[in-house]
């Protein structure tokens, strides 16, 4: 008699497969890397316009998450993270399919500008894009459908924009639970709810159903090596707490602060122009009344030194790095901490400065 079931030997239960990745113009297999040049416009004379895109389609079923860097073409940061994670990390047990989109915004990249040099469009204001709009909208088009809409979750990297600097944090709309445990995964010290601005990628993501969470780290046009390190971090963190790499560990940042609408936050801005000179840095903690910078014009006059003390205790997650102002123009975003929160990040302070002495003692013992 024979068998024309299709029960696996011996009565085993089957193993799930895992599904082909497909865009408009293409597939990647299950167990199957692409490097793809994926066109979504054309130059003034007709040339493509093509993103760099690479599909790594694991061997066994599990989410499909998409890594994004440079929407502003002169962020540069995110990059060398999604490059890494495509290319220098082992995927062979991947459960899932990564998409890695290193460079998003190609024209305002080649001429290292933040927006697109048509218009000055902002790519990261036009998500999720239609045809036959603007040129942005067309291109925030066929980047969403074809890699961003397939997916199940998204990290969208980014750094401030050009004269500032932010600590490594995330960015997300924390009344949204798989967006939420997403944020959390990725183990940054320091979370800013919000459902941010209309157009852009984490926003219109989320709302078409996938959860996408942004990371803002260092400043525009350059890499920043220590922080390249930390979001690898948070990126292997993501992996593991969504199964990608099921053999790995979700990361634990030490101590978390969730800033909302009822904590103490604010830009502090210039009240005169001058040339500034800053008294702290990026990802301090200052106590209220304390010296952050002052603003002073080209002679140092005395009587026209203007001091910038702090309002409330709180750490600086994004300063001023460009050391001249307008009035108006912002000097750093300040944010509250929980009396808990800051016991936690006094201590880890307290504990990296031990470290640190111990190996500059150290090197002068050798």
């Amino acid at each position: 008699m024979s068998d024309d079931t299709d029960e696996p030997p011996d009565g085993g239960a089957s193993e799930p497969t895992a599904d082909t990745f497909t865009y408009n113009g293409g597939r990647v297999d299950p167990g199957e890397s692409a490097n793809i040049r994926y066109g979504i416009s054309e130059t003034y004379l007709g040339d493509p316009v093509r993103i760099p895109v690479t599909v790594i389609n694991g061997e066994h079923p599990g989410p499909t998450v998409f890594l994004s860097a440079a929407a502003h073409g002169d962020e540069l940061n995110g990059i060398e993270v999604v490059r890494e994670v495509a290319h220098d990390w082992d995927h062979s047990g991947l459960h899932g399919t990564l998409i890695c989109l290193p460079v998003m915004n190609v024209p305002g990249f080649l001429a290292q500008e933040r927006y697109l040099p048509i218009y000055d469009r902002d790519l990261n204001r036009s998500f999720p894009g239609r045809e036959g709009s603007t040129s942005a909208r067309r291109m925030a088009h066929r980047i969403f459908t074809n890699f961003i809409e397939p997916c199940d979750l998204g990290v969208d990297f980014h750094t401030s924009t050009r004269g500032r600097t932010n600590m490594i944090h995330v960015r997300a709309n924390m009344e949204h639970s798989k967006v939420s445990r997403l944020s959390k995964a990725f183990s940054s010290n320091v979370i800013i709810a919000g459902e941010g601005p209309s157009g852009t990628l984490r926003r219109e993501a989320t709302q078409a159903g996938v959860p996408t969470i942004t990371v803002e780290m260092g400043e525009a046009h350059r890499f920043q090596r220590r922080l390249i390190d930390r979001a690898l971090t948070g990126v292997a963190s993501v992996l593991a707490e969504f199964g990608l790499h099921p053999e790995s560990s979700v990361h634990w940042p030490g101590w978390r602060t969730i800033i909302d609408d009822d904590n103490e936050k604010t830009w502090i801005r210039a009240d005169a122009g001058g040339i500034v000179d800053m008294k702290r840095g990026r990802g301090e903690l200052v106590r209220e009344g304390e010296v952050i910078c002052t603003i002073t014009n080209p002679f140092k006059e005395e009587d026209d030194i203007v001091t910038v003390e702090a309002p409330f205790t709180g750490l600086i997650v994004g300063v001023l790095e460009n050391p001249v102002v307008y009035p108006g123009n912002p000097l750093c975003h300040l944010v509250g901490l929980s009396p808990d929160t800051r016991t936690a990040l006094e201590r880890e302070r307290t504990t990296e400065n031990s470290r640190s002495e111990l190996r500059a003692a150290g090197s002068e013992m050798e």
